[in-house]
């Protein structure tokens, strides 16, 4: 039975200092490429965090800190986000930048990147 557990979870947070919690498959780490539609993840302390999304629809569970933009690609894109016990989910326009967590908050608060969703 599948249990949707990010493949090599472990490695990845030591090497990159992201944790991937679960998914379809559908969205997947990637190295970034310009030019190939991926989604890309801004978030403070680390460099562009940028993810393959393939499929009619998907999602993942993670957890990157400090997120503050996200440019989106061909697919409906919703991200939810957390600060302290708080939660907001913002929409991603499709092939453009979007402010998001503090960069899209009143009070300039941080927040996780918690959950991405896309559909076609």
């Amino acid at each position: 039975m599948e249990d949707f557990n990010y493949p090599q979870a472990d490695k990845i947070l030591a090497e990159k200092n992201i944790v991937l919690k679960r998914g379809d498959g559908h969205i997947t780490l990637a190295d970034c490429v310009s030019g190939t539609g991926q989604l890309e993840v801004w978030a403070r302390s680390k460099d562009k965090i940028c993810f393959q999304v393939t499929g009619n629809s998907g999602w993942l569970t993670l957890e990157i800190p400090s997120v503050y933009g996200i440019k989106g690609n061909d697919y409906a894109t919703q991200v939810d986000m957390t600060t302290g016990t708080e939660e907001k989910s913002f929409d991603i326009d499709k092939n453009t930048w979007t402010a998001v967590g503090e960069s899209a908050d009143e009070q300039g608060r941080e927040f996780m990147l918690v959950e991405i969703r896309t559909t076609k």
